[in-house]
Parts: structure tokens; sequence; C-alpha cells
């Protein structure tokens, strides 16, 4: 077993060549992927692309067929006491006790760790002061999720594991876990979560890895990924379906602009900034607001459909 304390110098998260099948399917193809201390990597894909039992091999839920997982230097499995004592889970499905109060639960999570944080304070941190003595099956969604976060984090953990961490959540719910998120980098946290919001992916992570049939088909950081490939291309945003005959008359020869998606809309050439007077002055000529413009870089979402396909997934 790795001591804690050479385990410091290993990355929070380590991968190499990890496959996971189950039965004819392959969930997990040869996965490499390295989560460096104090560093929030997002891990992105379309439904049932690995994402899950990728996770869960790294909580140690799940034993890759092939490849090893290391997890603060350790292995999972074989060290599931030391890693589990060191790392914080919050599962979507929230994993409660659906009897217990939310303060009984938080207690009791606090309870397994040496040094927790004092879970009156986290309850007032995540707005659940008022729900101390309610039933789990009674929360709300969203404050079913804030108590999963709150028990992930309780016991003061290195590295956290977070599953869609603001799915269900109102606005200033979500703001305040991007704060919490941005607190625990700044305190030396990993964090690995998984999400379908591309703006809360690019917003939070150090690092995005798309994975897709259980390979990875991007890494990078969020500026990495939305810039790569897209050199000499104008992005920008406006109504649907709009007639581009016009300003395929006012842009210089060679220019053919486009809608990629409805909204969306592309040119590509030798943008200048004659070029980005050209299309803002024709959106002005047809009384439309151009919003979102862009010039070398696209969205994380057009990246993130480009690799993984339109098509909706079951």
């Amino acid at each position: 077993m790795t001591s804690g304390a050479s385990g410091a110098t290993q990355p929070a998260v380590r991968l190499d060549g990890v496959t996971k099948a189950f039965g004819s399917i392959t969930a997990v193809d040869g996965l490499e992927l390295v989560l460096e201390r104090a560093k929030v990597l997002a891990l992105l894909g379309p439904n049932g692309a690995g994402k899950t039992t990728t996770v869960e091999m790294c909580e140690g839920f799940v034993r890759p067929d092939t490849g090893s997982v290391q997890v603060l230097g350790l292995d999972p499995i074989a060290d599931s006491a030391e890693v589990r004592s060191r790392i914080g889970v919050m599962l979507q499905g929230g994993g409660a006790y659906p009897g217990s109060r939310a303060g009984e639960m938080l207690q009791l999570v606090a309870s397994y760790s040496a040094n927790p944080l004092d879970p009156d304070w986290l309850l007032r941190t995540l707005g659940l002061q008022d729900a101390t003595k309610t039933p789990y099956r009674r929360l709300s969604g969203g404050q079913q999720q804030r108590l999963s976060l709150a028990c992930a984090l309780v016991g003061r953990p290195e590295l956290v594991f977070l599953d869609e961490p603001t799915a269900g959540l109102d606005a200033q719910a979500r703001l305040m876990v991007w704060d919490l998120i941005e607190s625990l980098r700044r305190d030396g946290v990993s964090v690995l979560l998984t999400t379908h919001l591309m703006d809360e992916a690019e917003q939070l992570a150090d690092e995005l890895v798309i994975i897709d049939h259980g390979k990875i088909v991007a890494s990078g950081t969020p500026s990495e990924l939305t810039t790569r490939g897209a050199e000499g291309q104008l992005h920008f945003s406006a109504p649907p379906n709009l007639d581009l005959s016009l300003l395929q008359t006012a842009l210089p020869e060679g220019f053919s602009p486009r809608e990629t998606t409805p909204g969306s809309y592309l040119v590509e050439g030798d943008i200048d900034p004659q070029v980005l007077a050209t299309v803002t002055a024709w959106c002005a000529r047809i009384g439309v607001l151009a919003t979102d413009l862009r010039v070398d870089q696209r969205r994380l979402e057009d990246v993130f459909l480009d690799l993984t396909g339109r098509e909706l997934r079951g």
C-alpha cells in the first residue's frame, strides 16, 4: 500500500489503459486520464459514453477488467478503507436514507470522519438550515441535491467526485455551488465532476475530457478546446433562418456564410476587422442583433456536438 505521505506526490487520479466491459458492451475502452492535485477536471460525454463507469472505478465501486486506477496514489479497491476516508462522493441519486432527517443524515456522515466540518455551518452555507428536521424523502429535489453535496464535503476530503452537482437546482443555488467548487480548488481540494452543462464545465474546469464510446475524443483546457480548429472562423448568434444572400454579396469573394444550427451562424475565411464590420453592418441593415460573436473560437457545445454527434441517445 502506498502511504498517504508518498501518495501526496501522486496525481489525485490516474487511469492507465483502463477497460471495462459488461457482457458484449465495452463501457470504457483503454482510457488514459490524469487529474492533478488542486485542479478541477470535468468529464463530459453523451449518455452511455462511459462517464459513470469511469467514475465508479475511481471510487472503488467497480473493478476494471484491465489497466490500473490510482486515487491519491492508492488502489481504490485494495486500499478502499484509506481511499474512502480521504474522498467525498456526491451521487446524483442522493444516497441518503429515505426516512432520515436532513440534519441527522449529515451528522451521521460527519461521525465517520476524524476531523469533520461543522454540520450546522455546512447546512447554513447550503441553505438547508430550515430543512434540518425534514425527512429526506420530503425534501425538494434541489434540497436533496444540496444535502448530497454536504455529505460529500463534511469529511474535509482531499478529492471530491461530483456527479451532475447542479442538476435540479435553481439559478441562485447553482451559483452557490459554483462558488463552493471554486473555494474547494483554492483550498487545495481536487475535483472530478461530470456535467451535461457546457457553461458549467467551461466556467469551473481547469481541464476538460470528452469521452464517447468509452474512449477520449478530446482533452485540454476550455480555451484549448474552443480555439482548436477554429482558425479563420467567425461565429455569431442571431434569429434562425435568416436570408444570408445579402451577407454573401457584401462579403469579399471566397466567403460563404452559413447557418450551422438554428440561430448559429458561421463565416469562414481570412477574418479581419473589415469582415467583422461587414457582418455587424448586415445585421444592422436587416434589423437583428448579433450576439455571442467569436473570432477564432467556437462554443464548447459546438465542439462537443461535432465530436460526439447530434443524434439523440437513449
